[in-house]
């Protein structure tokens, strides 16, 4: 009797201290699952606000709780979970697979509108530049937003590679504005003739009259990408993850449709927990000539004066 409660004491204590070893929070009221968002615009001017009601909904209807917070950069949010600090996450495609490569992030979900999980990425200009394709973007300046970023930074990249532009020969200057409005900001105060930001960021500053569209273009518009997705830590059980994924692939079922917003804050479907995260990846592969050469080369550009 004594050897099965020693044997029983030492499994328990073995649990607790895994379970405080990796550091993971269970989802309850007092071990909330913390949630970070990279600071992509939304629809609000938090990006918090624009996916909290639908955390509350699974809250109030799954009874799992998070802490819900946005990162400083897109490098905190991936620094966050490769560091144990957060179990779900927000990112966009190419932080995602930063977040894959170095630490394993899982695919959570996608959100969904008329069956589709695409947005699109663009490179905008004034109507009195003169630019009317990529190309003429040679010898002039161009703003984007995080290098981590994918609709502000390498798909408009890999959209000016694809055209012939070498970005870091071949423009007159570069600003990494670090965000889709500060892009957007820097061609509309003209400090560059031309801006690179996610279609939902350019309709928003026109929606918001932040631009006037008789006195702005669309130069180039992207490929459809992937939706930017939540992600989940590795390092949390497979109870937990399963749960998750049914919550995402439910919730919609739960709530008024209201709460259900996606990227940008927008009114979405619902959420896709089984999207295919290959499908995700391959959407990467056409970033493969945005290579780290060719991004160290664009940010020591960005620091010359």
């Amino acid at each position: 009797m004594k050897v099965k409660t020693l044997l029983t004491l030492a499994i328990l204590l073995f649990t607790a201290a895994s379970t405080y070893a990796s550091g993971m929070a269970d989802g309850s009221k007092n071990n909330p699952l913390r949630v970070m968002l990279i600071p992509a615009d939304g629809g609000s001017s938090d990006v918090t606000e624009d996916y909290r009601p639908v955390f509350e909904a699974i809250t109030k209807n799954y009874g799992i709780h998070f802490d819900v917070r946005a990162g400083s950069s897109y490098g905190a949010v991936i620094e966050a979970m490769c560091n144990d600090q957060v179990e779900i996450a927000w990112y966009g495609a190419v932080s995602f697979g930063e977040a894959r490569k170095l630490c394993g992030a899982e695919l959570l979900s996608v959100d969904v509108t008329k069956g589709e999980s695409v947005y699109y990425s663009g490179i905008y200009t004034r109507r009195d530049s003169g630019l009317n394709s990529l190309a003429d973007l040679k010898n002039h300046s161009l703003a984007l937003g995080d290098t981590h970023s994918t609709s502000s930074f390498n798909y408009p990249v890999a959209m000016l590679i694809a055209a012939g532009v070498d970005p870091a020969k071949d423009l007159s200057k570069i600003v990494i504005a670090g965000s889709h409005s500060n892009s957007i900001s820097a061609m509309k105060e003209g400090r560059v003739d031309a801006c690179a930001a996610s279609f939902n960021s350019y309709e928003k500053a026109v929606k918001n009259n932040v631009l006037d569209p008789k006195e702005f273009k669309v130069l180039a518009k992207s490929d459809p990408i992937p939706n930017p997705p939540m992600a989940m830590n590795t390092n949390l059980s497979p109870e937990l993850k399963a749960k998750l994924k049914k919550v995402f692939n439910t919730i919609h079922t739960k709530v008024d449709a209201d709460k259900i917003r996606g990227y940008g804050g927008k009114k979405v479907d619902r959420y896709d927990a089984d999207y295919p995260v290959e499908q995700m990846l391959a959407a990467l592969n056409k970033l493969g000539a945005v290579t780290p050469q060719v991004k160290e080369a664009m940010v020591e550009k960005s620091s010359q004066r």
